[in-house]
């Protein structure tokens, strides 16, 4: 059972924010008089807020495909090192092999053609240094087997190095992206009287429901979520006081004991999809192509989410941006 609260506080905080922030100014001065169109300033802040948070869902993929990177190349770097002690054993024993053919431990054509006079143990000396010589090939090809082995495994070691840096580069990318587009953002945000900046934030946001109707896990999960309703959205966060979309679902499973990865178009693959006629209060439903955004299924056409700097942690209608599926989880 859920009851009800106070409007969302994300706009006033977002306004305590915008205010306290220097920034340049990014769009043409506008004559004196001219007063900026609140319907423009919307969509103009609204795409800029989704261009932040695409970047931002990309950060989020690319991190976790940098983590799978890693883990990767700690695995390479074990494989090497027991490659290269396989090889360290395998020049020893040509080393010694050669060392002690040096040493007279063995002995050549020469030697037995010279000091054999009865047949029989010429053969069997013939085939004692026939033996040692395959001894020797099998261990220089022993060696150049381990020393190709190790020289494949280093270059393996080295291209997921490299992808490693490639990646790094592509998340400071993102970031400034992200930073970017919300200093653009606020600089449209800041053409606008107080009140008409807090009623352009808080559009979209709807009451919460005194009740959702669910129960098991997806209740659980549920109740952290409509908890954090009124926090602020920040790019990357998964809580206790921020988060954004994929964060604050990925948290709220988590009290439910289900495991999910920080990003919605990774957390699109987890579960079963069902139709939009069959949501469940618990169900992750998904925006945008490509997926960029998720939210939570509530119950009586509602969502909760984690929405944009400007709204943070609210309720919405669930079909209030551009629909792309839903999962269930449990």
């Amino acid at each position: 059972m859920f009851h009800g609260r106070k409007r969302l506080a994300a706009a006033v905080s977002w306004l305590a924010l915008v205010a306290g922030v220097g920034v340049v100014g990014l769009v043409p001065a506008q004559p004196a008089q001219a007063e900026p169109d609140i319907d423009d300033v919307k969509t103009r802040v609204d795409t800029l807020f989704h261009e932040a948070e695409q970047a931002s869902e990309r950060l989020n993929d690319a991190k976790l495909e940098l983590a799978d990177l890693r883990g990767d190349l700690e695995s390479l770097q074990a494989d090497q090192q027991r490659q290269d002690d396989k090889l360290e054993t395998a020049r020893e024993d040509l080393q010694d092999s050669i060392v002690s053919a040096y040493e007279g431990q063995s002995l050549s054509a020469v030697s037995v053609v010279a000091n054999t006079d009865d047949a029989g143990s010429f053969v069997s000396t013939l085939s004692t240094m026939s033996a040692y010589n395959d001894l020797q090939a099998q261990l220089f090809d022993s060696f150049t087997t381990e020393s190709k082995a190790l020289e494949i495994r280093a270059r393996a070691t080295a291209q997921r190095a490299a992808e490693i840096e490639k990646k790094q580069a592509q998340l400071a990318a993102e970031k400034k992206t992200i930073d970017s587009k919300l200093a653009d953002a606020k600089d449209l945000l800041e053409q606008l009287k107080a009140e008409e900046r807090e009623a352009l934030l808080s559009r979209g946001s709807v009451a919460l429901p005194s009740d959702v109707d669910a129960s098991g896990r997806a209740a659980v999960a549920i109740r952290y979520a409509m908890a954090q309703v009124g926090k602020a959205y920040v790019y990357g966060a998964a809580g206790p006081n921020a988060f954004d979309c994929s964060g604050l679902m990925m948290m709220a499973w988590a009290q439910a004991g289900v495991g999910l990865p920080h990003s919605s178009g990774a957390q699109y693959g987890v579960g079963r999809h069902v139709a939009s006629s069959d949501l469940q209060p618990g169900d992750l439903v998904f925006y945008y192509s490509p997926i960029s955004h998720v939210a939570m299924y509530i119950g009586n056409g509602l969502i909760v989410e984690a929405a944009n700097p400007g709204a943070g942690v609210r309720v919405s209608g669930v079909f209030s941006m551009p629909y792309v599926g839903a999962t269930r989880l449990v």
